[in-house]
């Protein structure tokens, strides 16, 4: 009875990995959809996955094509190499997720620490013709690299995982960012010009002019300036690969002509000071551009 028991365990388990063989197709008979061809391949021991690479000796130039099969659902894949050691620590990594509308973000990543969010940022080489295909339940990673040195061995990591469902959070937190800047660069900072520039003309609003003048500027920065820049920062750590280069620049050279702003009317000359004339004209100009429309 036990040696049946035993028999049958083991036809189980044999038909489970021949299931789990016939389930990725090795890499040596791979045939990419994109009519790419790769001279050399290897299957890699875990987590369904293979490497495809072409070698260019001349030119320290390597092709590489790395594949995870059985993608069920929303999942980031990551390869890497380690010029300087065979640890995660200092690796160089090529990553790719699926967004929330369906589209394929891929970007390079250095992984400096164990607890790395893998952060988009410059490897310690050059990478180019970056790209990734999700179909037919495989995720592929295309990237050219141009190593330094003679180097003929590379030591290099993968890794797969579900992408985090934070979609309604990073919504909500959108939302908020928007209707914060909108508030306080749309509404406030105008007023507080308009304010400024007509009702200080009226004897009988001095100084009240001045206290509304400043009560609408400081308001808006600290809606703008502080909370709406601090979760634009939030939403960026949120969604790497995701660039928005033209709206970052410009908030950030908003949130920086207003903090100029701020902490210059903490230093303002008296009005009998010969250095008033020159504050008056970069408050003027550094207003002039804080309240510019400037939504992108």
């Amino acid at each position: 009875m036990a040696r049946s028991v035993i028999f049958i365990i083991a036809i189980f388990l044999a038909f489970c990995a021949l299931s789990c063989i016939a389930q990725q197709q090795p890499c040596a008979t791979y045939k990419f959809l994109n009519n790419k061809h790769f001279s050399s391949c290897s299957d890699l021991p875990v987590l369904s996955s293979s490497l495809h690479w072409n070698y260019h000796p001349l030119s320290n130039r390597v092709d590489v094509a790395f594949r995870h099969t059985g993608v069920t659902d929303r999942r980031w894949i990551a390869w890497a190499v380690n010029p300087t050691s065979g640890g995660m620590i200092g690796s160089q990594a090529i990553v790719s997720f699926q967004r929330t509308d369906g589209s394929l973000a891929v970007y390079t990543s250095p992984i400096t620490s164990y607890g790395t969010r893998l952060e988009q940022g410059n490897l310690s080489f050059p990478v180019s013709d970056l790209s990734a295909t999700n179909q037919n339940n495989e995720m592929i990673i295309y990237a050219s690299l141009e190593l330094h040195g003679n180097i003929s061995t590379v030591n290099h990591l993968w890794q797969a995982g579900r992408v985090k469902a934070t979609r309604s959070s990073s919504a909500t937190l959108k939302n908020l960012h928007g209707i914060l800047n909108t508030v306080s660069w749309g509404i406030l900072m105008p007023i507080g010009a308009v304010i400024a520039r007509y009702l200080k003309r009226f004897e009988s609003a001095d100084p009240l002019w001045f206290y509304l003048h400043v009560s609408c500027q400081m308001l808006a920065y600290i809606l703008g300036g502080l909370s709406g820049f601090g979760t634009g920062i939030v939403l960026g750590r949120r969604s790497p690969g995701m660039e928005h280069s033209c709206h970052k620049i410009i908030g950030i050279v908003l949130f920086c002509l207003a903090t100029t702003q701020v902490f210059g009317g903490l230093v303002r000359p008296d009005k009998d000071s010969k250095y008033r004339p020159f504050f008056n004209w970069f408050h003027f100009l550094a207003g002039l551009l804080d309240t510019y429309p400037k939504h992108i």
